[in-house]
């Protein structure tokens, strides 16, 4: 009984029993590589003996091919492979491909393309190294200090009892009104054009320009009254230089009977010229954002490396920057440079107190007619030092002060990306069929709005200011000049 239960294992059979047992399972597969590899070797050497016209040429791989000598792996004599066969050596690099190879063969890959071939890549900031962009950053750096002087409480409250308050808040509430009369008569759902606060920054404006500041080419003569004519720089007083002058402007009388010197001190501090209320651009821009500061609104102080500086007011109603210009009392015409007085411009850097920010593209729309070169610095180098100062500005805010102004930044960066497309959607639909081509059919709202604004003042306004709002005795100084006094 014991037997019957034990199972035995059945015998092989005679095909079985012919097969070694010690045989390798793989060896197949290794035979088959060896003659894929054999193959492969005859292939080529016959592709490479053909004419060179029958051949893709390339500059950058060889003719010939020379293969390295090297015994294949030998196998045992038990898997009926014959070890005296000589064997082709297999190839140790890519063979570019033949017209009429075998399709086993992959053609090489390309080169890939040399980066100077390359355009718009993504900017990275890079810190500047070059003498050139080290000084950029250090004047950059100069000019951010700005915006700081405006937060002092003293000077905002000597700034308040120069403003007439009463005169300012009363015009702007009628101007509030109409704009929510008209956004009403168009309906319900219509928001009106403009807020209180920007209505009081518009009167602050007007009343500045017309009853506060003068606008000074050629101061007169405090002898006789004449006008004097531009005689070069001076070095400034230790007063002068006190009062925060940097550079003071030479003159002289150009009465003969009198020929008497005059000075001209260009203070950035705005302190003093609420008492001296004259000067140009560089004045008028410092002192204006200053009052502004006072009425509650933040303001950015723009510089622009050509000769120019102005405003930008935050509107909390439009939830955007708002272009402020005092000396031509325009409001939110950002192509009143480009546009209305054709002029090119190319660096428009803004700071604030909250930091810095490039804001070219709001006020060049056309690169191609209306941007210069700019070449101060790489647009990496500009990028860091952009970041660096609003670093520095923002890093004793509290946690969701720097949100909120990363988020406002965020904004603003897609409306400046937003006008770029917007102008060049516009010049392409110039040119295609049915467009205006320049041939009168509806032009550019901002342009439209932009060449106006040139023409809003008086004509002596306009000759005082000089052509496309350059200085007329710009060509007369010598000596260096400070950027942030145009």
């Amino acid at each position: 009984m014991a037997d019957r239960n034990i199972r035995r294992k059945p015998l092989p059979s005679a095909a079985q029993a012919a097969i070694p047992p010690t045989l390798s399972p793989d060896w197949s597969a290794d035979l088959t590589a060896q003659f894929r590899r054999v193959l492969s070797t005859r292939r080529m050497n016959e592709l490479s003996k053909r004419p060179g016209s029958q051949r893709r040429s390339s500059s950058r791989l060889p003719t010939e091919y020379f293969v390295e000598s090297r015994q294949s792996p030998q196998l045992p004599p038990r898997h009926a492979y014959d070890a005296n066969v000589q064997i082709d050596p297999t190839p140790l690099r890519e063979v570019p491909s033949v017209s009429g190879a075998h399709p086993l063969l992959s053609p090489p890959l390309a080169p890939p393309p040399a980066y100077s071939s390359l355009r718009n890549i993504p900017i990275i900031p890079t810190p500047p190294t070059d003498s050139k962009s080290l000084r950029f950053r250090g004047m950059l750096l100069s000019l951010s200090n700005t915006p700081c002087k405006w937060e002092n409480p003293g000077l905002l409250d000597e700034a308040l009892g120069a403003i007439p308050l009463q005169r300012i808040y009363e015009e702007a509430q009628e101007e509030a009104d109409l704009f929510m009369a008209e956004a009403a008569s168009m309906g319900p759902s219509m928001k009106p054009a403009w807020g209180y606060q920007d209505c009081v920054i518009r009167a602050l404006m007007k009343w500045f320009k017309r009853d506060f500041f003068e606008w000074v080419n050629n101061p007169r003569c405090t002898v006789c009254r004449t006008p004097t004519v531009a005689c070069g720089m001076a070095a400034p007083l230790p007063d002068e230089q006190a009062r925060g002058a940097n550079r003071v402007e030479l003159y002289r009388c150009a009465n003969q009977h009198c020929l008497s010197y005059e000075r001209f001190p260009r203070y950035n501090d705005a302190f003093v010229l609420l008492q001296t209320r004259r000067g140009r651009c560089g004045e008028w821009a410092n002192c204006f954002s200053m009052l502004c500061r006072a009425l509650g609104s933040r303001v950015r102080w723009v510089w622009n490396a050509e000769d120019h500086v102005w405003t930008e007011v935050y509107s909390v109603h439009r939830k955007r920057w708002v272009h402020v210009d005092c000396c031509e009392e325009q409001w939110d015409v950002p192509l009143l440079y480009t546009q209305g007085w054709n002029k090119k411009l190319s660096y428009c850097i803004a700071f604030s107190a909250d930091g810095c920010c490039d804001v070219t593209r709001r006020y060049v729309r056309d690169p191609t007619s209306h941007a210069l070169t700019r070449s101060r610095c790489p647009e990496g180098v500009l990028m860091h030092i952009v970041r660096e100062i609003k670093d520095m500005r923002r890093r004793d805010m509290d946690k969701k002060e720097r949100f909120r102004l990363n988020a406002e930044d965020m904004r603003e960066d897609a409306e400046l990306r937003k006008n770029i497309i917007e102008a060049l959607a516009y010049s392409i639909s110039r040119i295609l069929p049915g467009g205006d081509g320049g041939t009168g059919a509806r032009p550019d709202p901002d342009a439209m709005k932009a060449a106006e604004g040139r023409q809003s003042g008086p004509m002596e306004w306009i000759r005082a200011r000089g052509e496309g709002g350059r200085n007329q005795n710009r060509d007369q100084r010598s000596g260096s000049r400070d950027p942030r006094l145009p």
